[in-house]
């Protein structure tokens, strides 16, 4: 540009030194003559003005043909759909309802238990016993009397079919037998429950109470159970949530302790809103084939809420906001071969976000090439050179 100036100042002195020397600037001020100086300024406009003419043309062709030197450098890529599974981000506890602390249901001494810590047992299967405090004697002494009883009542219901001897006496003996019966019955109930077996099939997890313990009917732990084949994850949902989270949804459960990632789904949504604070509760089945999932673990959920098979999602950081509120993007138009384009901004509308992504809802398309690096610096209707360009952006 420098060199271009150059030239013409040193035409400008050479038209001037090739003009008669009387008519110069000098010799014309040296004269007085107004009329000559005023004629003689004219003629400098008009060369002026015709110089300023070339200056001009020369001046857009060195902008047509050196752009890199006045326009902003940008980089952008295109907006393609994609399928976007949104997910809801919890954490939840790992839990089995085959888990199980047993009391005794009877008061006494624990005279015998049938099993240690990491045995398995079948549903049913003896595993303690409790002193019955003499009541296996008592229902010795009361079959004897049942036994009778029921000799006597069958006696007197021959007798009373065959119409011989007194209806009271038939009653009587009747009366005396189902009593007697009751109480054999009313001992054996509570020689039952002196009897302690598995209420499901599972393993011995710990052993509480040691034999020769007295226990308390309901209070005092004896061992407990646990069955780790029907193992779940518990969470609580906000209840914004409550469409879009039921029962089918995919979740994805990570442990991290365990270094596991399990992909499985909802069995289970409530129906009940908790009030006290406004969520409601989610059961998410988990395989255990290999037992390494333990109760109380802690999991992180992702769990899919909303799912869109031709979704627009672009990087949160190239989108700006106006006065009004309105969310914008800069994209550009008739981008030439060597990279020009034209930026032109555009508002749009947004929907849930994934991360650093957010998914856009109208404004752009399909292919629109969005401006990425630069966006903040540039205006509406601004040539720019596109230095980088993506096919698409993704989840970069």
């Amino acid at each position: 540009m420098k060199h271009i100036y150059a030239i013409l100042i040193a035409t400008l002195i050479l038209v001037s030194c090739s003009g008669d020397k009387k008519n110069s600037v000098e010799s014309v001020i040296e004269k007085g003559n107004l009329e000559t100086i005023r004629q003689k300024r004219g003629e400098l406009v008009v060369e002026q003005e015709a110089l300023d003419d070339k200056i001009k043309l020369l001046d857009e062709k060195i902008k047509a043909l050196d752009t890199t030197k006045h326009v902003p450098l940008i980089t952008t890529f295109k907006a393609k759909t994609e399928v976007f599974d949104h997910v809801l981000e919890l954490q939840g506890n790992v839990t089995t309802k085959n888990l199980l602390t047993i009391t005794p249901e009877y008061n006494g001494i624990l005279t015998h238990v049938y099993v240690k810590e990491g045995q398995k047992v079948s549903k049913g299967q003896l595993l303690a016993k409790i002193d019955d405090g003499g009541l296996s004697q008592q229902i010795a002494q009361l079959k004897i009397q049942a036994d009778l009883a029921k000799t006597t009542f069958e006696r007197q219901k021959r007798l009373w079919d065959q119409k011989i001897g007194s209806e009271i006496q038939y009653l009587q003996a009747k009366s005396s037998y189902e009593s007697q019966q009751e109480a054999v019955n009313q001992i054996n109930k509570q020689i039952n429950k002196t009897v302690v077996r598995a209420p499901f099939s599972g393993t011995i997890d710990d052993v509480i109470t040691e034999q020769g313990s007295v226990v308390g009917a309901g209070q005092t732990q004896l061992m407990r159970i646990v069955n780790l084949d029907d193992m779940y994850i518990e969470t609580e949902v906000p209840e914004r949530y409550v469409a879009n989270v039921v029962e089918g949804k995919k979740v994805t459960v990570e442990l991290p302790v365990l270094g596991k990632t399990i992909e499985t789904k909802i069995r289970q949504a409530g129906d009940v809103i908790n009030p006290a604070n406004r969520t409601f509760k989610a059961e998410i089945e988990i395989p255990n084939t290999d037992k390494s999932i333990k109760p109380n673990l802690t999991a992180r959920l992702k769990i899919n809420d909303y799912t869109n098979e031709s979704a627009l999602l672009i990087p949160q950081s190239v989108i700006s906001e106006n006065a009004d509120g309105e969310q914008y993007v800069y994209v550009v138009t008739d981008k030439n071969a060597n990279g020009i384009g034209v930026t032109t901004r555009v508002i749009i509308e947004t929907g849930k976000t994934q991360g650093d992504n957010i998914e856009v809802l109208s404004g752009i398309k399909n292919g629109t090439e969005i401006i990425k690096e630069g966006a903040r610096s540039v205006r509406d209707g601004q040539s720019v050179e596109v230095i980088e360009y993506k096919e698409t952006e993704g989840n970069d």
